[in-house]
């Protein structure tokens, strides 16, 4: 049996996607992660102003994705955030086990 562990994503996506371009994007990640691994929860936190300009952008739709898998999900997950258009900021981490 494989080992898995916990993992906490956050995107940050372009507001310039508009809101059916940010759902198509939320589902795209959701579908590739239930794909791979076992998705827990979805928070959408919406649109928030970032601390700094991000390609001459000052709001972005962020997105937390709680989900376990195996240590080779994350990081083709994150090689799918960096080259999808509208993903302006991505972090994957390892939760510690409760």
């Amino acid at each position: 049996m494989a080992v898995t562990a916990n993992y906490e994503a956050v995107m940050i996506i372009s507001m310039k996607q508009g809101e059916e371009g940010i759902q198509s994007i939320i589902e795209k990640f959701k579908a590739l992660i239930e794909k791979h691994a076992t998705l827990k929860n979805v928070d959408e936190w919406g649109k928030r102003k970032l601390a700094y300009l991000i390609n001459k952008e000052s709001e972005g739709y962020y997105v937390l994705m709680n989900f376990e898998s195996t240590a080779e999900f994350p990081a083709e997950l994150d090689r799918r955030f960096k080259i999808t258009d509208g993903v302006i900021r991505s972090l994957i981490i390892k939760k510690d086990s409760e």
